[in-house]
């Protein structure tokens, strides 16, 4: 799943001309990693998941049987949309409408092989249904009715060569013609309701039969392989109730594993996988939610994972506010932050972050939250788009007044991600920095393998870079990683080698932390976290992000920012003598401006780079990174140039440290 360059050689210019930024914008991953179900070894008694589906079943109200629309919303509620569309949020649906997908282009014809094209056939038939229902104007309902005769005629949901009718494509298409055939039945003919019924039984079957419990089988919980397809199946499932008998049993099925999906989120409000992840799997999350809270009157929504999403939003931007603090799998790095290449279409817009922020304005409804509402009118203000912009309509509380964005801490520790992020305001003049050290999935995953033997670890999105950091000042984004990769390798961010060697068991494939002691991975911490308006210290413990062959005893990083520059300190023990490598990387260029000082280019600020240690050998290398292969095999990418990097390196020895400084000058 990767916005990468590659997706432009493997699948062409046409492509990635679609006009609406669909969270099926990223790659298969790996062939190797189990990204949904893994059938294992059978155990003695049943699935922990049939219990749930019992316990919980999540059943249509019975006062919505017979009734559509009922998924998200009835014709009452449709009533109060059509006064806000024409009041409180008159020019939000404006805008809305005139982004509508289903209104500029035909749907991709079978059988819709190109990336993202059957994804973004879903949101033309969500947004176009929606847009009759309001408007009443038979132009959209004519468009929805031909996306939908679209998705219909797909013999296979999703790639033929890839997890056909079980992914991506597959739950995009559960929700978009589920939404329509709910929203649009008492329009729709009886051939027209037969047809779109029959294919969307027809696909919930496949799809369903793919995720059902069976003893020794486990579920990737956190993974968005996992959850997309069951969110489209929990729509489709109310969408048909009262004429497709198994309906029930998939609703009762995607409660259970959403039950699981918040169980093992979070309680931070970090996303794991990285800001571009967010912006892709948040969708699927809250279109869920809302059919069991709304179709079921189950409402799962109290969690932390949910309640504290906006901070990390809000966080995760640089002060220029269109670009962001790039840990993990998100976009390519110097390409992306110059706007260069054809993926700048559609991270960026017309220049602007695609953020999906009218997401945060559902958790602000939810959670009654003025400081969430404050995050995503800052956000909409510095002119973020979303792929599903007539959610809005919805979405939006107008009635809840807003924080402003001054209100929010510039600072911020999350604690169970291990990451923190400091600005000294939140103008766009701001001095920024982040820096991670932790476990990938959290501190609170080591405590919950006992409790949930039905869930295994898919971590290919988290890269290994533990102790990495990444730099913003005087309107310049100064040093970060090089963005999403095939391969993801400790050599790509702003962090340490021991013997040019990086972190867990990476190198081999798309998931670095494949078979690596997740206990070894949760000694990974920070140990200080002190955090000033003028001033920050944090330590980290980063002996367990290393195999134990590498004979690292203890290896910690010390980073600080005081008088407007930073220092990293870097102290290792070892059972050996090893080298110590740190890194700086640079989106140009990196050049020598005397002895044991280099300069990361930039405009309009430069960093500059002095190293403090006597000894120490510095090198200017080309950043190079593995980018992303085709679906189900993201780790046979090309090799591609992004940037620079500075490897400051000691002499092998068992005992060593390296201190470099770093600060912001004119470029």
């Amino acid at each position: 799943m990767n916005p990468s360059i590659t997706r432009r050689r493997f699948l062409g210019a046409a492509a990635l001309a679609l006009p609406v930024l669909s969270s099926g914008q990223l790659m298969a991953q790996d062939a190797r990693e189990a990204l949904g179900p893994k059938q294992g070894k059978a155990k003695g008694g049943p699935h922990p998941l049939q219990a749930l589906m019992q316990a919980r079943p999540a059943p249509l109200r019975a006062e919505l049987r017979g009734v559509h629309p009922r998924v998200f919303i009835t014709s009452a509620g449709l009533a109060d949309l059509k006064q806000r569309a024409t009041t409180t949020h008159k020019a939000e649906w404006q805008q809305a409408l005139a982004g509508l997908v289903a209104m500029k282009q035909d749907p991709a014809p079978s059988p819709a092989q190109k990336r993202r094209a059957q994804n973004t056939v879903a949101i033309g038939i969500a947004g176009a249904a929606m847009a009759y229902r309001i408007e009443g104007d038979e132009r959209y309902l004519a468009a929805a009715r031909k996306y939908m005769e679209a998705a219909v005629s797909y013999p296979v949901w999703g790639y033929t060569y890839s997890k056909p009718n079980v992914d991506l494509a597959a739950g995009h298409l559960l929700y978009g013609l589920g939404m329509g055939y709910d929203l649009l039945f008492d329009v729709l003919t009886e051939d027209e309701r037969k047809r779109y019924r029959d294919k969307l039984a027809h696909q919930a079957r496949l799809l369903a039969a793919h995720f059902a419990p069976k003893p020794g089988k486990t579920f990737s919980y956190s993974q968005n392989h996992c959850f997309i397809p069951i969110a489209g199946l929990a729509i489709a499932a109310y969408a048909i109730w009262d004429e497709v008998p198994e309906a029930a049993t998939w609703a009762a099925q995607s409660r259970a594993i959403f039950s699981r999906v918040l169980d093992v989120a979070s309680p931070d409000g970090y996303f794991y996988e990285g800001v571009e992840y967010w912006v892709f799997s948040m969708p699927w999350i809250i279109h869920a939610l809302d059919a069991f809270a709304h179709a079921a009157g189950d409402d799962l929504y109290d969690h932390p994972a949910l309640q504290k999403a906006h901070l990390y939003m809000a966080h995760s931007l640089t002060p220029n506010g269109q670009d962001i603090f790039d840990f993990g799998d998100a976009f390519e790095g110097p390409l992306t932050r110059s706007r260069h290449g054809d993926e700048a279409a559609r991270t960026h817009p017309n220049g602007k972050l695609h953020s999906n922020y009218n997401l945060i304005y559902r958790l602000a409804a939810r959670f009654k939250s003025a400081e969430a509402q404050g995050v995503a009118d800052w956000m909409k203000s510095l002119g973020h788009v979303c792929a599903e912009d007539f959610w809005t309509l919805q979405w939006r509380d107008a009635s809840i007044t807003p924080a402003p964005i001054t209100a929010l801490a510039p600072h911020h520790h999350f604690d169970d991600l291990g990451t923190v992020y400091w600005r000294s305001d939140w103008t766009d003049k701001a001095t920024a920095f982040a820096f991670r050290a932790g476990p990938p999935e959290g501190h609170h995953a080591a405590t919950l393998f006992d409790k949930l033997p039905d869930w295994h670890l898919s971590m290919g999105h988290s890269h290994p870079d533990a102790g990495s950091f990444i730099l913003y000042a005087n309107g310049t984004y100064l040093s970060g990683p090089m963005g999403y990769a095939g391969i993801p390798r400790s050599n790509l961010s702003n962090t340490v080698l021991i013997d040019g060697q990086g972190q867990a068991n990476e190198g081999h494939g798309h998931d670095a932390f494949a078979d690596y002691p997740y206990a070894r991975l949760d000694t990974i911490r920070l140990t200080t976290v002190n955090l000033a308006a003028d001033r920050a210290e944090i330590v980290a413990d980063l002996t367990g992000a290393f195999r134990q062959e590498l004979g690292v005893d203890k290896l910690e990083r010390r980073f600080t920012y005081e008088d407007g520059a930073w220092t990293t300190t870097d102290r290792l023990r070892a059972s050996r003598p090893v080298v110590l490598t740190a890194q700086v990387h640079g989106d140009t260029t990196i050049a020598s401006r005397g002895q044991q000082r280099y300069l990361v280019a930039g405009k309009p600020a430069a960093l500059q780079v002095d190293i403090k240690t006597a000894g120490a050998k510095a090198v200017v290398e080309k950043g190079v990174v593995t980018a992303a292969g085709p679906p189900g095999n993201v780790d046979k990418g090309p090799r591609e140039e992004r940037g620079s990097v500075l490897r400051i390196s000691m002499p092998a020895a068992r005992e060593t440290s390296i201190i470099t400084t770093m600060r912001p000058v004119n470029g």
